[in-house]
């Protein structure tokens, strides 16, 4: 089991957000929040971990791998970009603009015992993948018991 710190202002924020969530389901419309707003729009990300490796898979649809950027220092992994506008407005009249674009930025901590001489990403159909493989000491090892 992992411990994880507690950031009651990030608590908050979260409340923000469900308390849209409720909104949106109950008005059938998306509102945007002042998160949003201020940050511009955030990929989702979901961070797994097994014995041997870190897995972080971020949706980042509609990019091109030249516009994400992936770095680890001092045990902070970040990834960001910059998602481009696609349309023309000389062209089309827009009823509706819904799909967020911008910059972003996440970062995550990783704990000291990832090998960063062997982190590999891939990007395929909209996701980033990151995996960071963990040192060989740091993978838990099975100690046998000896029957006397």
């Amino acid at each position: 089991m992992a411990i994880t710190r507690w950031r009651p202002f990030e608590d908050l924020m979260n409340i923000e957000d469900e308390i849209s969530k409720f909104f949106d389901d109950f008005l059938g419309q998306k509102l945007q929040t002042r998160r949003q707003a201020r940050e511009g729009w955030i990929p989702r990300v979901d961070i797994s971990e097994n014995d041997d490796e870190i897995t972080v898979r971020a949706d980042i649809p509609g990019m091109k791998k030249e516009d994400v950027k992936i770095t680890l220092s001092e045990n902070v992994l970040t990834i960001s970009g910059d998602k481009r506008v696609e349309r023309d407005e000389k062209k089309d009249n827009y009823h509706r603009i819904e799909r967020l674009f911008g910059k972003f930025s996440r970062s995550f901590y990783i704990p000291t015992n990832v090998d960063p001489a062997n982190i590999s990403a891939k990007y395929n159909n909209g996701v980033l993948e990151i995996k960071l493989p963990k040192k060989e000491e740091a993978k838990p090892k099975e100690i046998p018991i000896e029957v006397e």
